[in-house]
């Protein structure tokens, strides 16, 4: 069997080698000519995907990178992991997904299967994308090809999170759609969901990000409850954690970052609004979340004043620029709007992160392409006036951290078991 998988970043790179693994022919599709020759080459630009495993599956022949969709025409079922980011607005664009069909329908072929992975709001699949399909293909869906959705569920850096022991949530156009990428996911993935529709495959990976999202909201809120009570939110998720029912532990931060918790939710709200439906609840958690860099800010200038010095004019080091530890992603990462905002008030701001040596061009934060990461030593730390920890990597030596910085504004509890003078540490 052979299949393509479009979009060879954090999700169908991953998704890629797996099949390529079981022993299924994988032709992997991007429009960047630059990675398509890294992974020709043997090559991997992804942190935790090692070079070596793309080596041995290039020179297997059961993996091979391309920017050609005209080959499209030579596999059977063909897997879309493109982007679906937000507007400026804070509205969907599916444009990744659009374009995407408009390029593979010429050449698919009568009973292919198509399977879209990409996060999106119900009725995705079947409203938007399958009239593309069928347009430029002239077939039908579920008549003369089939047509599925199943939501990716990566978590990179995450040594649980596996693809191949990962449930999978599958839905099909119609039934027989259903059966055919059934029978595909079922080569490389042990525990398989079947639902009765392309929507709720949709709509149970929005649940899955909601509720982190919402979560993630409450424990934020409380942070800045419990710190105007003078307790540490971290303590308190410590004790509140030991329940063995009931209760699962989400922990604060200097805001919200990744490809999926930031954007997610508001797919959701936006489809509700053309039901009639206001997600209060949901909007409300992304009020709660977008506002944290703000207070993190704000905990930077208080630390400051305590030592005389104002913001304006000050060294800053921003330690990680990852969204979360040790991953080589800065999508949505909340270090980029405390940048954003520091700079804006006149700081100096630096950052340090040996997995993100250099800012690459992103949309929304473009003044940022190609600032580099500082090194890492006494000298750096010690001729900054603050270092604050947005990503609490584990390969940091903290105890070095807390030896030679001036001041320390902690998001993450990173400095927790550390021995810090008393004063130094801010929480935030």
């Amino acid at each position: 069997m052979k299949i393509a998988v479009v979009g060879l970043g954090y999700v169908g790179l991953p998704l890629s080698l797996q099949f390529a693994r079981s022993c299924v022919s994988v032709l992997g599709l991007d429009v960047d000519a630059k990675k398509v020759r890294l992974l020709n080459d043997g090559q991997s630009y992804i942190k935790h995907i090692e070079p070596s495993t793309v080596a041995e599956l290039v020179r297997s022949g059961k993996f091979s990178a391309s920017t050609e969709f005209s080959r499209i025409k030579e596999v059977e079922a063909v897997i879309i992991c493109v982007p679906t980011p937000l507007t400026k607005n804070r509205e969907p664009d599916i444009s990744f997904v659009l374009s995407t069909g408009r390029a593979i329908a010429p050449y698919l072929s009568k009973d292919a299967l198509v399977v879209l992975e990409s996060t999106t709001y119900p009725g995705t699949t079947d409203e938007d994308f399958r009239p593309v399909l069928e347009a430029g293909s002239g077939m039908k869906a579920g008549v003369d090809f089939h047509l599925a959705f199943s939501p990716e569920r990566e978590d990179p850096a995450n040594e649980q999170s596996r693809v191949k022991l990962i449930p999978k949530v599958v839905g099909g156009y119609t039934p027989a759609c259903l059966d055919r990428a059934v029978a595909l996911y079922g080569k490389v993935i042990d525990t398989l969901v079947p639902v009765s529709s392309c929507r709720v495959a949709e709509a149970s990976k929005l649940l899955e990000n909601v509720f982190r999202s919402v979560n993630i909201a409450l424990v934020n809120e409380l942070k800045l409850v419990y710190g105007a009570m003078g307790i540490d939110i971290w303590e308190v998720i410590e004790a509140a954690k030991t329940k063995p029912f009931g209760f699962m532990p989400f922990y604060p931060g200097p805001g919200w970052g990744g490809h999926c918790i930031p954007i997610d939710p508001f797919y959701l709200t936006w489809k509700a609004r053309e039901y009639g439906q206001h997600t209060r609840f949901i909007e409300l958690a992304g009020e709660i979340n977008t506002r944290m860099p703000e207070h993190v800010v704000h905990r930077v200038a208080d630390a400051l004043n305590a030592q005389g010095k104002a913001l304006k004019g000050s060294q800053i080091l921003i330690l990680g620029l990852a969204y979360k530890p040790n991953v080589d992603d800065e999508r949505e990462s909340p270090s980029y709007v405390l940048m954003d905002l520091l700079c804006e008030r006149g700081a100096i701001v630096d950052y340090y992160d040996p997995y993100v040596p250099v800012i690459r061009p992103t949309r929304e934060h473009s003044q940022f392409a190609g600032k580099r990461s500082v090194e890492w030593n006494r000298t750096t730390i010690q001729n900054v006036d603050l270092v604050l920890v947005a990503t609490n990597h584990s390969c940091v030596n903290y105890q070095e951290l807390a030896d030679w910085a001036h001041c320390i504004v902690d998001t993450r509890n990173a400095m927790s078991g550390t021995h810090v003078p008393p004063g130094k540490v801010w929480k935030a």
